[in-house]
């Protein structure tokens, strides 16, 4: 199975998880309310980092969670780990196989946290270390760079905010995702010639905001991993403290503004990229405003809820990074000097 593959596999993979283990993330829940947790402390990297950037939004504005992010290194290499009384311990990881977030769980059992473990290997180091664990069921996954495993990541981090929120509507809005992103990949072959313009780009930035900050730092990780291109991503707040001074005529700015409450902030900066400083706009959208400023838009279907926009967003960013690479005539199987699986300490 190729990456492309992979990526069109996604809307099975996200109706299989939402069928399967929604009793799960109802007991996850119920752990979380029982421990009285006050905070979350969550370790990732790669991908799944940015997963924990999603939770960070979701968590944090639907169940009004505070999340901090883990330095593993404190753990490892420092020996130092910070006190972690009264948090929820989090580790998520593709394959539950990486030291440095294993220690991370670890210390928080040994602290007397509690701890959860969202990985696609229930039967990993990772999961093992954890009190709960929550499995993706993603399949196996061939292509190095992470499409399904990712998206059913963030798939479980939103079923368990629906679980702790308790509310009925959630659930009939993510059952809704699957079709979403069917109705993203028929522009498939669009985005396929929509990359051939971009086959000479050497580097760009991504900018995201709110629940696709996120989105955001996938998306350049994608086409880092993949294209070998500088992107760099940002908040469209940050990019205006200091940032912005890259761009001028044609550079190259990629962008996700879906509707929601950061839409307006979104559109101002995308106005004044195109009006005042020229810049080549790619830009993943349901907004009519913002993809007629875009040289290259892509349309999100209509009425997905901010909050599950980077489900669906995110596949757009995945199809437009395959293409590119196919166009560069690099091979999506085999990107130059990483493996599918990475332990660091």
């Amino acid at each position: 199975m190729s990456l492309h593959d992979e990526i069109r596999e996604q809307p099975q993979c996200l109706k299989g998880l939402l069928e399967n283990q929604r009793r799960q993330a109802e007991e996850i829940a119920a752990a979380i309310r029982a421990r009285g947790v006050n905070y979350v402390f969550l370790a990732a990297r790669g991908t799944s980092d940015n997963a924990g950037r999603y939770a960070n939004y979701l968590w944090g504005a639907r169940n009004h969670l505070p999340i901090a992010l883990a330095t593993p290194s404190l753990f490892t290499y420092y020996a130092q780990p910070p006190r972690l009384e009264g948090a929820l311990v989090v580790g998520v990881s593709q394959s539950g196989k990486s030291p440095d977030i294993v220690s991370v769980l670890e210390e928080g059992r040994r602290q007397g946290c509690l701890t959860l473990t969202v990985t696609n290997a229930p039967d990993s180091p990772l999961a093992q270390a954890a009190d709960l664990v929550f499995d993706i069921q993603a399949g196996q996954e061939k292509a190095v760079a992470a499409t399904k495993t990712y998206t059913t990541e963030l798939m479980a981090l939103a079923m368990i905010s629906a679980a702790l929120r308790g509310e009925e509507q959630d659930w009939q809005e993510l059952a809704r995702v699957p079709k979403w992103i069917e109705t993203l990949l028929e522009q498939d072959a669009d985005i396929e010639r929509m990359a051939q313009r971009y086959r000479y780009m050497g580097q760009c930035v991504v900018l995201g905001r709110g629940f696709n900050y996120a989105t955001a730092f996938e998306w350049a990780l994608k086409l880092k991993e993949l294209t070998y291109i500088i992107a760099e991503p940002y908040s469209s707040a940050d990019f205006q403290h200091g940032p912005i001074a890259m761009v001028a005529g044609g550079f190259p700015v990629l962008a996700v503004a879906p509707q929601g409450r950061v839409f307006d902030s979104m559109l101002e900066m995308l106005t004044r990229l195109r009006e005042q400083q020229n810049a080549e706009l790619v830009v993943i959208s349901d907004d009519e405003r913002v993809l007629r400023l875009a040289q290259s838009a892509i349309r999100l279907p209509a009425g997905v809820p901010e909050w599950l926009t980077p489900l669906v967003s995110i596949v757009a960013g995945q199809l437009f990074a395959c293409h590119l690479t196919r166009a560069k005539g690099y091979n999506t199987e085999s990107p130059r000097s990483i493996t599918k699986v990475t332990e660091t300490h």
